[in-house]
């Protein structure tokens, strides 16, 4: 289930993206509908005062869809079963237990002086 929600919320996100490029600037020049607009000014679906209605909605449901997705991964990250760290699944630096030997081990002499 989880990786299902993952490519839901990747096809969110490049939607949500796209979505929010394609809408005009608020700035000076954004309101070109002043007199020309269709319908008598009052703006229908296709003039620009409509397309800019759709894409703000078409924003506002993509951005809730996102965080939905984004709550519910964090949710499915929450109760993962698994290791609480990365440490614990690396193998021990000592050994549990150290080697017996069945008989004593002599130190090994050096065969070069230490010092003359």
């Amino acid at each position: 289930m989880q990786p299902i929600i993952l490519v839901i919320h990747l096809i969110l996100a490049v939607a949500l993206v796209a979505v929010i490029l394609m809408q005009r600037s608020e700035g000076g020049a954004a309101n070109l509908t002043g007199g020309g607009g269709g319908a008598g000014g009052m703006g229908g679906f296709m003039s620009a005062r409509g397309a800019s209605n759709f894409l703000t909605k078409l924003t506002a449901y993509l951005a809730t869809a996102f965080i939905a997705t984004s709550l519910l991964l964090a949710v499915f990250a929450g109760t993962e079963v698994g290791p609480a760290s990365i440490m614990d699944d690396a193998a021990p630096l000592v050994p549990a237990e150290a080697p017996v030997a069945d008989e004593p081990v002599e130190p090994v002499t050096p065969s070069v002086p230490l010092s003359e």
